[in-house]
């Protein structure tokens, strides 16, 4: 009887009285009053966490441009969720895991829905943007890139003038039309009109606007640059010229005549941040009708917000996509739409 009783438990005492005797002291320990009052740390910052998310529109830009700041990275915020997650069961409080529910909850309603891919097909029109870096140590190369994506039009910022050439030689093949305006260009496989530069005060051109003559009528096409942002440690986020851009452009575009409209560029600004309103409030973004994920474009080595859009107003987006790096600090950016 004594050998029966060895062989039924385990010389190691690993049997399953043992087992069962183990998972009843872990359930024990998330019994008890105590259970509700450890981690009320870890449970007091996940409510500031959510409140931070639920709030952010309320973010004061007037130090710093902190509410921007925020919003330009916004998404990266759900990073703190797990890292609570996993000190809430270690400090075994109840306390915390339902305080994370607020953070959750508000990332998944601000963000969930770019999780799934979007992406259709169909579409007769396919547009593609690229900031290709003044410092660019390979033009011609990066122009072949962009080019290989299929667009129909291709918008690029950021244009060195003794680099104009490079580029305008690398797509003549591909681009019959095509024209270049202080330090942005347009590229298009069908007839270009009323090409002009867009003041965006700045005191040069960094914005353009053109009538693309596709074959299922007009668009205008603007493509932008706007002025870079810095943060810095003394000043935050240093966006007032940026944001005095947004308002010229926003300004042009909302006396655009023609009913489809595309904005290609660089904006320095993600579709969160609310200095963009001007802008964004007019437009609709192709990643967020049609993209797969974040679509994340900036900086190309470890890509954190996506800065380069593609706007529309009177297509329908089918797809979009970020394209494989080049010799620029960006991604280039592509989508396609339905006239």
């Amino acid at each position: 009887m004594a050998q029966a009783h060895m062989q039924e438990t385990g010389r190691d005492g690993t049997g399953p009285e043992r087992a069962g005797a183990r998972a009843r002291r872990l359930m024990g320990q998330w019994r008890g009053p105590g259970v509700w009052r450890r981690g009320l740390v870890v449970a007091a910052i996940a409510a500031l966490l959510g409140l931070l998310m639920l709030l952010h529109t309320h973010l004061p830009n007037r130090v710093g441009n902190l509410g921007s700041l925020t919003e330009t990275f916004l998404p990266w915020l759900g990073l703190g969720i797990p890292v609570l997650l996993v000190l809430a069961v270690l400090r075994r409080s109840a306390t915390a895991l339902i305080a994370l529910l607020l953070p959750a909850v508000a990332w998944v309603n601000l963000f969930g829905g770019l999780l799934t891919d979007k992406s259709g097909k169909g579409g007769n029109f396919t547009v593609a943007t690229h900031n290709v870096n003044a410092e660019n140590p390979d033009p011609a190369g990066t122009a072949r890139d962009v080019a290989a994506s299929g667009a129909d039009v291709v918008a690029l910022e950021e244009l060195k003038a003794s680099a104009v050439p490079t580029y305008e030689q690398a797509l003549a093949s591909s681009y019959k039309y095509h024209s270049v305006q202080g330090t942005v260009g347009i590229w298009s496989k069908y007839p270009l009109q009323l090409v002009q530069p867009v003041d965006i005060r700045m005191g040069w051109t960094r914005a353009l606007r053109a009538t693309v003559k596709t074959p299922q009528g007009p668009v205008a096409v603007y493509v932008a640059h706007m002025p870079s942002v810095r943060v810095k440690f003394n000043a935050g986020f240093t966006a007032g010229q940026r944001d005095n851009s947004a308002e010229a452009l926003g300004e042009a575009i909302a006396k655009e005549p023609e009913k489809k409209v595309l904005l290609l560029g660089d904006l320095n600004g993600t579709m969160n941040d609310r200095s963009l309103a001007p802008i964004t409030s007019q437009l609709r973004s192709a990643q967020g009708a049609a993209g797969d994920g974040f679509g994340f474009s900036w900086p190309a080595s470890f890509p954190m917000a996506r800065i380069d859009q593609i706007m529309v107003r009177g297509m329908d987006p089918v797809s979009a996509w970020t394209l494989p790096k080049t010799g620029s600090d960006h991604l280039p950016v592509a989508a396609r739409m339905k006239i």
